[in-house]
C-alpha cells in the first residue's frame, strides 16, 4: 500500500541547517547544506563534530525521510541485515578483492521538527554518478569501462544475493564513483532492495499481472514485467541491459518506454534470439560479443538458481585481456565514439573527475602519491550492529516515486521513475533456496566455452559450485 498520512507523496519539510540529530546509538551528527532530493527525501552534509560548521568538504551526508515513507526503511533494513562492515570485510579477505562497491552505513535514527517525524540515514558520501558521467561522455563507454564496471557489479552483487538480498534497481544513475577516490564505483539506493530468500527459503515463482513492469522500465527485467518477486537472475538480466545500454547508446526498446508491454516483448525476443539479437547492435570499432554471452549464459537459470559469478566475471575479463586493464584498475572515462547521438562528445576528450577531498582532518588514511587510496569499505570502525529502536515498520512506497541517490547538487536530468516492489504477502515457498526452481521454456541457452581460468589481479577467485 503506498504511505499514508499527510508526507504521502511528498518531499518532507527541509530541516534547518546546523541542527543536530542523534542517531539509536546516541552519535550525533551536525547538518549542512542540502546537496541533494528524491522522490521522497532530502539529502545534506553532515559531520559527526557537531562544535563546529559542517564544511563542503565533508565526509558524510544524511538522507531524511518523513517517518510513514517506505523506501528509507528499506533501505535501512538491507544495511542493517546485510552490510554490516564486519562481514563486508571478511567477504572481501575471502575473495581477495580490494574493494567492494557498497557505501558505508554509519547510523541511523528519527527525529522531530515543527511536529513532523523524520526518519534519517548517516551514510558516507559518495561522488558523482555515472548517468552524468555517460552523458558528459556523449551517451557511450568504452568497451573497456563497460567491462570494469560490469565485473566490479558482478563482485558487489555476488555479496547482497550471498546475503539473501536482490538490488532490483541497477542503473547508471544509481552507480556512484567515490568521493575520496573516484576510481572506485558503488551501488547505492536500496529502497527497492527485496530478501529474495528470507531464512533460506527462496520465494516462489508466481507470476501477478497486479504488480507487473516494477523498477525502472527500460532495465526492469522480464520476470518483474511479469509480476514475478524478484531474484538473482534478474540483477544480473538488469546489468546486461545497462552495459549494452553503455557500449551502445541505446537499447532497442528505449522508443517505447511509454509502453510496458511492448518493451516487454522487446526484451523477450532479444533473451530469445541470442547471441544474434545483441550482435547486430555492435558498435561502431567494437564488439557486443562479451555481452551477448554474459545475457546468453543469464537467460539459461532458472528462477532460484544461483548464478555461477565465476562464469559470468570470466566472459567480461576475457574482454579486458586483449587491452590489457585490469577490472580493478582505475577509471578512464573519455568518448567512445562520436556520431548522430552524441555529438557533444566531440568536444569531450576526457571526463574530469572529482578531485579528492585535500583537508588533512578530514582525509584519513591518505596514501603517498602514485598510489591508489584504500577502498572506503576497509574503514577501521566497525559500524552499527543494532536493529532500530522502537522503530515501527511504515507501509510501502507509492509507485509513481523514485528513491533519491546520493549524490551532489547539481543534480542531474532524473532516469525514469522506478516503482516499488511491494512486499510478496501470499504464499512462502518453504522450501530451501537450493530446491529445483523454475526454468524459463522460451529462451535458448548459449552455451560458454569452457576455458582454464585465467587470473588478471592476481587474486584467485574461489569456484562457487553450481547448485
Amino acid at each position: 500500500m503506498p504511505p499514508k498520512g499527510p508526507g504521502k507523496g511528498k518531499l518532507p519539510v527541509p530541516l534547518p541547517k546546523d541542527m543536530i540529530l542523534k542517531d539509536t546509538e546516541g552519535k550525533t551528527w551536525r547538518l549542512g547544506s542540502q546537496i541533494g532530493q528524491g522522490g521522497f527525501g532530502l539529502i545534506y552534509l553532515a559531520s559527526p563534530q557537531t562544535q563546529v560548521p559542517v564544511e563542503d568538504d565533508a565526509l558524510h551526508v544524511i538522507k531524511v525521510e518523513y517517518l510513514e515513507n517506505g523506501p528509507l526503511f528499506s533501505e535501512l533494513k538491507f544495511y542493517q541485515r546485510a552490510a554490516k562492515q564486519e562481514h563486508i570485510r571478511k567477504w572481501m579477505n575471502l575473495k581477495k578483492i580490494r574493494c567492494l562497491g557498497i557505501p558505508v552505513f554509519w547510523g541511523s535514527g528519527l527525529a522531530e521538527y515543527k511536529g513532523k517525524s523524520y526518519r534519517f540515514m548517516v551514510m558516507e558520501r559518495l561522488g558523482q554518478d555515472l548517468q552524468r558521467i555517460f552523458e558528459e561522455c556523449g551517451s557511450r563507454f568504452k568497451k573497456e569501462i563497460v567491462l570494469q564496471l560490469g565485473a566490479r557489479m558482478l563482485d558487489t552483487l555476488e555479496y547482497i544475493h550471498e546475503n539473501e538480498y536482490v538490488h532490483g534497481d541497477i542503473k547508471a544513475a544509481n552507480l556512484l564513483l567515490g568521493y575520496s577516490n573516484p576510481h572506485e564505483v558503488y551501488l547505492a539506493d536500496y529502497g527497492l532492495s527485496y530478501r529474495y530468500c528470507p531464512n533460506g527459503n527462496h520465494k516462489q515463482y508466481q507470476e501477478n499481472p497486479r504488480k507487473g513492469h516494477n523498477g525502472t522500465i527500460e532495465f526492469t527485467s522480464i520476470d518483474a514485467h511479469k509480476g514475478v518477486a524478484p531474484s538473482r537472475r534478474g540483477d544480473l538480466e538488469i546489468l546486461g541491459y545497462c552495459m549494452l545500454q553503455w557500449l551502445c547508446g541505446k537499447l532497442p526498446w528505449e522508443q517505447n518506454l511509454k509502453d510496458p508491454v511492448a518493451v516487454q516483448t522487446a526484451k523477450t525476443k532479444l533473451m530469445d534470439e541470442l547471441p544474434d539479437s545483441v550482435l547486430r547492435w555492435d558498435p561502431p570499432g567494437s564488439s557486443c560479443s562479451e555481452i551477448a554471452k554474459f545475457l546468453a549464459s543469464v537467460s539459461g537459470l532458472a528462477y532460484a538458481e544461483k548464478p555461477k559469478y565465476e562464469v559470468l566475471k570470466k566472459i567480461l575479463l576475457d574482454g579486458l585481456e586483449s587491452s590489457g586493464t585490469r577490472y580493478d584498475g582505475p577509471l578512464e572515462f573519455s568518448t567512445a565514439a562520436v556520431g548522430p547521438r552524441n555529438h557533444r562528445a566531440a568536444k569531450v576528450s576526457r571526463v574530469r573527475l572529482p578531485k579528492p577531498p585535500s583537508k588533512p582532518t578530514q582525509q584519513k588514511g591518505k596514501k603517498p602519491e602514485g598510489e591508489e587510496p584504500a577502498c572506503q569499505n576497509k574503514a577501521p570502525v566497525v559500524l552499527t550492529d543494532t536493529q532500530p529502536l522502537g522503530e515501527e515498520k511504515p507501509k510501502t512506497r507509492s509507485r509513481s516515486h523514485p528513491q533519491g541517490e546520493l549524490q551532489q547538487a547539481p543534480l542531474p536530468r532524473p532516469s525514469p521513475k522506478p516503482v516499488q516492489q511491494k512486499e510478496d504477502t501470499g504464499h512462502e515457498d518453504h522450501s530451501s533456496c537450493l530446491s529445483r526452481p523454475h526454468i524459463r521454456g522460451t529462451r535458448r541457452q548459449f552455451q560458454v566455452e569452457e576455458k582454464p581460468f585465467r587470473f588478471y589481479t592476481a587474486r584467485q577467485q574461489p569456484e562457487h559450485p553450481k547448485k
